[in-house]
């Protein structure tokens, strides 16, 4: 605040200066009044340099202090979190249940050889209806949230590190899940809220305007450090997959309806998919820094014998919004005069992170012959194909090796 206001006093005495300067005047005069003003601009200069630098640094170290929680918020990890809702049944097979990776290399849908050849480990190739299933999942995500008044979008796959840092996530942190590209202020998003929140950034909308409903499809990138274990394995946690997100701005008061909204939208979906799931409230260890309250939804995955997330909804309130400094304006008047600027609220929801989808539709739609039944939904969005089988790979999976016999030295 000091800082401020030095700067607001200097910027007036440049501006008295430059006022002072009109006219005629003695050539001493105005000699002196230049070299005034030019002391002026240096001096604001070298303030405004240190203000830049302390509200940076006030930036990194409030976005160490995490959102208030929801008082219906479980306290404590993960284990705390307390079911809402289930939908569905577990499947019961008449045969011996085999994993995504299994069933999506023999369909020809996956090529983790030469996504590890060319890229390294946890990344793959999707190839013929692998690819097509992917296209499918997002054309119907999105077809799904634009019926529900959200605005489509395909937004970038770099973003500047202080916007990242504006939305809660921590670029600079030790084992961050965040990719940094090397001389530069920019890093690989890891989820399209990040360039969603960004959208209104540092402006003031009308309260009518409000909520503003924004899905996007994105590439999502995330290093994954610290992840071990079999869940790790195939499709399930990857650096780089694609994802539709809902994003929503809006005022206080519309934010915990909004929630709901987002959460029955995503229950919508993995139901008309045929899925059966768990919603859960997850507990405050598990929020991250932004939410306020976070639902997670866990789809059953037969050959990982267990449940497995799919899906999130998180009320973030102002969080977001006071550090990318989005305000709105409510209607009316105080006093006479225009009503103070607000901060309005943020949320997100995932509307279909491709992996995961396919994890579960391909465990739980497996028939004994190897085929996989494709969910009703997607076949519009799949050429009408209502099976995959073994004998139609669009000649998915690895491309052809060539063998070459070595030269062998001859016989003495």
């Amino acid at each position: 605040q000091a800082l401020n206001r030095e700067v607001d006093e200097i910027r007036a005495k440049r501006n008295a200066n430059a006022q002072s300067m009109k006219g005629k005047m003695e050539a001493e005069v105005r000699t002196a009044l230049v070299a005034e003003g030019k002391a002026l601009k240096d001096q604001l200069a070298a303030i405004e340099g240190n203000l830049v630098l302390l509200e940076m640094e006030l930036q990194r170290e409030g976005q160490k202090i995490p959102n208030d929680t929801h008082p219906e918020t479980p306290i404590g990890s993960e284990d705390k979190a307390v079911l809402k809702r289930e939908v569905g049944a577990k499947r019961e097979f008449a045969f011996p249940v085999v994993s995504h990776t299994e069933i999506g290399e023999k369909l020809g849908m996956f090529d983790f050889e030469t996504g590890g050849k060319v890229c390294g480990s946890r990344f793959v190739y999707l190839t013929g209806y692998g690819a097509l299933l992917e296209l499918a999942l997002i054309n119907w995500a999105f077809a799904k949230v634009v019926s529900k008044g959200f605005r489509p979008m395909v937004v970038p796959d770099l973003v500047r590190q202080s916007t990242m840092e504006k939305c809660g996530f921590q670029p600079r942190a030790e084992n961050t899940q965040v990719y940094n590209i090397e001389n530069s202020d920019l890093c690989l998003a890891g989820t399209a809220e990040i360039l969603l929140g960004g959208v209104y950034m540092d402006e003031t909308l009308r309260e009518e305007q409000l909520p503003i409903k924004m899905a996007a499809f994105s590439h999502c990138f995330r290093t994954e450090a610290g992840a071990a274990g079999a869940a790790t394995r195939g499709m399930y946690r990857l650096h780089q997959f694609s994802k539709v997100e809902m994003f929503v701005v809006a005022t206080p008061e519309q934010s915990d309806a909004l929630h709901e909204e987002l959460i029955g939208i995503e229950e919508e979906m993995f139901t008309e998919l045929g899925f059966h799931f768990k919603v859960l409230d997850m507990a405050s260890q598990d929020l991250g820094a932004p939410a306020y309250r976070k639902y997670d939804v866990e789809a059953w995955m037969p050959a990982l014998g267990r449940y497995g997330e799919i899906s999130s909804a998180s009320n973030c309130t102002d969080y977001q919004a006071r550090r990318l400094n989005i305000r709105y304006r409510p209607a009316g008047s105080v006093d006479g005069k225009k009503a103070p600027l607000v901060h309005c609220h943020t949320l997100n929801a995932t509307a279909c992170a491709v992996p995961r989808m396919i994890i579960t539709i391909l465990e739980n739609f497996q028939n004994e012959d190897g085929s996989v039944t494709v969910p009703e939904v997607l076949r519009p969005f799949l050429g009408g194909k209502a099976l995959l089988t073994p004998e139609d790979t669009l000649q998915g999976g690895p491309p052809p090796r060539a063998v070459v016999q070595e030269d062998t030295p001859p016989s003495s």
